[in-house]
């Protein structure tokens, strides 16, 4: 067993046939290689690793450099993508060598965050992922918008194919970034596949000449469905800007199709909205995002509560040791598990799972514990909850 970089190039032959047989209808069509070249650009950046047996590979897996938001700080993160094993070479532990092998190259050149969309999430648990929650699905008529063609709301909307519209798009999602915990956004590569293959529209409210919320859209066909991608809005009068332009398609349409965070409560927005909202999750299929810390670096200088608390980090080939998490300044300190005082602290003891949920706020103290990610005594879990409040990250980047 071989494992080495792919060049470019060889995406066409070694990657990205293996990934098409996993993901998408098989056998593909002869034109789905021509498809391939078109791709080759938006794959520039990434990192990917094969598994090469006889000359043959057997495995592939890519790492996109991302950016990602973990509780206010920006940090490096690898996107992980294309995990794809060869039918006849499936259950040999490949997939594992290359995880190994690609996140330990990620790390070394920063990356401090990783997350991906797992083909089976007790599989990336044993290395250290852990859930994010997923995004909402709401289904919606128009007709129930139309309280608000006579709201007199701030502002104004703009609409634009997305090509024309991508960089007022791409300034709103880099803002986004820094505002929203969990949020991440693709490197420019990647990201300007978007406004290349210019298939949706743009929609943006604007207020005081500053974009506050946007989305973008196609429509399937007439009396079908409007479907929207997220909904990103900076406060309540963006987002009934955004749906106020919704409502003005209800003779057009059937119905609209909506992804939103999952904090958003759409049985909420007007008082007779009749609306459907789902978060699937299934396997194979629809599964929610995981992610993880690569580094304890991650940690440093996180806004925290006031908490001090000894981490045992246990069985991880990234994340171990002792160490002393202490957040009495207000910004979270990852000190040697020897330092002055660290003896009279509650000390608990954590998988890299464990801690990630605690990082990305997913996960109570308590529920870490009942997981069979940790042990956390009930003082260490006092102590990690005023460190780690619980909070909902919101990955928007589906990668």
């Amino acid at each position: 067993m071989i494992i080495r970089r792919l060049a470019a190039e060889e995406r066409l032959t070694h990657s990205f046939p293996l990934q098409a047989y996993a993901f998408e209808a098989s056998p593909m069509v002869a034109s789905r290689i021509d498809q391939f070249r078109e791709y080759l650009p938006y794959n520039a950046g990434n990192r990917t690793l094969v598994v090469e047996e006889d000359g043959v590979t057997a495995a592939a897996v890519s790492a996109v450099p991302m950016r990602q938001n973990l509780r206010g700080r920006v940090l490096p993160m690898a996107g992980v993508a294309g995990v794809a094993t060869h039918p006849l070479a499936r259950r040999r532990g490949h997939v594992r060598a290359l995880l190994h092998q690609l996140l330990d190259e990620m790390r070394a050149e920063g990356h401090t965050l990783t997350a991906l969309y797992p083909f089976r999430a007790s599989f990336y648990e044993r290395f250290g992922y852990v859930g994010l929650p997923r995004r909402r699905t709401a289904v919606f008529s128009p007709a129930d918008l139309a309280p608000l063609l006579r709201a007199e709301l701030p502002g104004e909307v703009v609409w634009k194919r997305i090509g024309a519209g991508y960089e007022t798009w791409r300034a709103y999602t880099e803002r986004c970034l820094h505002e929203r915990h969990g949020f991440a956004v693709f490197p420019d590569f990647r990201a300007v596949g978007l406004r290349d293959r210019d298939d949706r529209w743009l929609l943006t409210a604007v207020r005081d000449g500053e974009t506050v919320g946007a989305v973008t859209y196609r429509i399937d066909d007439h009396g079908g469905e409007l479907i929207a991608d997220d909904l990103l809005a900076g406060d309540p009068y963006a987002r009934a800007a955004l749906l106020q332009f919704f409502a003005r398609h209800v003779d057009q349409v059937d119905r609209i199709r909506v992804h939103l965070p999952a904090d958003e409560l759409p049985e909420l927005w007007l008082t007779d909205l009749a609306v459907h909202v789902e978060a699937r999750v299934s396997r194979p299929g629809s599964p929610a995002p995981m992610a993880r810390l690569l580094s304890l670096d991650a940690l440093a200088g996180l806004p925290a509560g006031a908490g001090r608390v000894n981490v045992e980090l246990v069985g991880d080939r990234w994340l171990a040791g002792t160490h002393l998490l202490d957040g009495a300044t207000g910004r979270l300190e990852v000190l040697p598990g020897d330092s002055a005082g660290a003896g009279t602290v509650p000390t608990a003891t954590l998988t890299a799972a464990g801690l990630s949920g605690l990082a990305y706020g997913v996960l109570d103290p308590a529920e870490v514990a009942i997981r069979g990610l940790g042990e956390v005594p009930a003082d260490a879990a006092t102590e990690l909850r005023r460190l780690f409040p619980r909070a909902l990250p919101y990955l928007f980047a589906d990668f």
